[in-house]
């Protein structure tokens, strides 16, 4: 899976869980900052994510990626 694919799919996610417009988000936009995550909300991106693609990532390092760019970086790491 190339990163654009990688990337929709997170900003799809996004999408669903923080219920905003998925062409507001960009890839510097900050979970908590600019899309408006709280803590729960950030909780419940990790576990959107692991169901999305399939994957099981260690939460407390997932709970510290901030940006779009990052998680899709991050997420990639578990697809190769």
């Amino acid at each position: 899976m190339d990163n654009s694919e990688v990337q929709a799919r997170v900003k799809k996610v996004i999408a669903r869980v923080l219920k905003v417009n998925e062409e507001t988000i960009a890839d510097h936009s900050n979970f908590i900052f600019d899309l408006g995550a709280d803590s729960l909300q950030s909780v419940e991106l990790v576990a959107a994510f692991e169901e999305e693609f399939d994957i099981e990532m260690a939460e407390d390092k997932a709970l510290e990626v901030q940006t779009v760019a990052d998680a899709v970086k991050f997420i990639s790491q578990y697809l190769k």
